[in-house]
């Protein structure tokens, strides 16, 4: 390996995630299984992918962990915070993504990951009823002494564990759509301020638990379509506290279809009508968004992969005037077995119709702990490398990439330009030249 500017892995990684449920459970679960070399981490870039690094006779083509120094699997410790008590063997029991046969090897690592109370406001996700929250008092805390709370959490679970550096993951559920409101999300000192007035309006849950992560240092990753880092006013922390950040919405199923097969209608410059995607969910996931406030967050996220990739203002008379809709449906009986269609109705040669379907049969939470998994290493990664705030270049995993937006600036949806910003960032933090253009 090069010389790098990159502080090594040491000690143990602390993986603090918000949900104990099906994505939680599942990524646990492999994680624990693979230490014991009883699964193989499919899907899961860091542990799986190989890159190239050099021209010519220097070229070589490695994996992840060969060209940067990335945390191992055997020092990864898992801590939750869930509104269910139960510990995570019994959720991921109850979750039914994964057969017991591949839980019950390590039932009893699983068995000691007992989730701490949860910062919970059930306005912002009315389908669920736990009893396992946070209160002063018999009532809901304060937005700021939720803060206070879980900046004690995270200090005891390092303390307590023994971790040297500590990632928090947001796998929960979809809250409703919080609105950007420039008095409140602009500034860190009107965030703060909201905190400490109580102000539930603006203020999610969520944001306390990224405002609490980035205070004790940790990186914060939003996976799911929360406004949550979305805002000025959290970048502003995250440079403050010079700790990275990155969301949102983990990129899985019909949204990974939808931004790999875009560009091949921009490719082959064919135009396009309507794109029609709808979704068949039935986890805790599926039950949350069948509530239309939260099924709008995830509608703003959905939506707006497409734009940034067939693009109406460069070719107007190709992607001037799509109709782009995507709907879900809680369906119980599928549980975690999403299935996603997608009805594309495309114009060729002389302005001539053609169709294109897409029929997704999907496991969702097996797409997504590998996300979760790269994004936690990979986040670990940019915090010893000093890299702060947004990080763009983990667009490939999310499903509507952080940016800029006060800036004008666009997200990058194109999933091969995400794969190329990727492969630069770790060849630079590798000490190899970041040697391939974005086109």
């Amino acid at each position: 390996m090069k010389q790098i500017n990159v502080k090594p892995a040491e000690g143990k990684l602390g993986i603090m995630v918000v949900g104990c449920g099906a994505v939680a459970t599942t990524l646990m679960t492999g994680v624990l299984m693979a230490r014991k070399g009883l699964t193989r981490l499919i899907g899961s870039m860091t542990q799986m992918d190989k890159m190239r690094v050099g021209h010519g006779d220097d070229k070589k083509y490695l994996k992840y962990y060969d060209v940067v120094p990335l945390a191992e699997l055997d020092d990864c410790v898992f801590g939750t915070w869930d509104i269910y008590p139960q510990n995570a063997y019994r959720a991921a029991m109850y979750a039914q993504v994964l057969q017991e046969k591949d839980i019950a090897p390590v039932r009893n690592e699983l068995e000691k990951i007992v989730p701490m109370k949860a910062a919970f406001d059930r306005n912002y996700a009315k389908r669920l009823e736990g009893d396992n929250v946070k209160s002063v008092d018999g009532a809901m805390p304060t937005r700021w002494e939720m803060v206070e709370m879980l900046r004690d959490d995270i200090r005891q679970f390092k303390a307590e564990k023994g971790c040297s550096r500590i990632v928090v993951l947001w796998a929960a559920s979809t809250e409703i759509y919080v609105p950007i409101d420039k008095e409140v999300h602009y500034s860190l000192e009107k965030l703060e301020q909201a905190m400490r007035d109580d102000d539930r309006e603006h203020i999610a849950p969520s944001m306390c638990y990224a405002y609490a992560a980035l205070s004790e240092e940790c990186p914060f990753i939003m996976g799911a379509p929360n406004t949550t880092v979305d805002i000025p006013a959290m970048w502003q922390l995250a440079e403050k506290m010079h700790m990275p950040i990155c969301g949102k919405d983990f990129k899985t199923g019909q949204t990974l279809v939808k931004s790999g097969f875009a560009p091949i209608i921009s490719t082959r410059c064919l135009g396009l009508d309507g794109w029609f995607s709808t979704n068949i969910l039935g986890n805790r996931d599926g039950l949350v968004l069948d509530e239309p406030q939260n099924f709008h967050t995830k509608e703003v996220s959905k939506l707006s992969t497409l734009e940034t990739i067939l693009r109406g203002d460069d070719q107007p008379e190709l992607y001037g005037d799509y109709y782009h809709k995507v709907r879900i449906n809680y369906y119980p009986p599928r549980n975690d077995n999403k299935e996603s269609w997608d009805n594309i109705d495309i114009r060729g040669w002389m302005g001539y119709p053609m169709q294109i379907k897409i029929n997704f049969l999907c496991r969702d939470s097996i797409l997504a702990a590998p996300v979760a998994l790269d994004l936690c290493l990979l986040s670990d990664l940019a915090a010893r490398a000093g890299r702060y705030g947004i990080q763009r270049w983990l667009s490939f995993f999310l499903k509507s990439p952080m940016h800029d937006y006060t800036q004008g600036e666009q997200p990058v949806n194109h999933l091969y330009q995400q794969y190329t910003l990727l492969k630069n960032a770790l060849r630079e933090m590798g000490g190899y030249e970041a040697d391939e253009e974005i086109d």
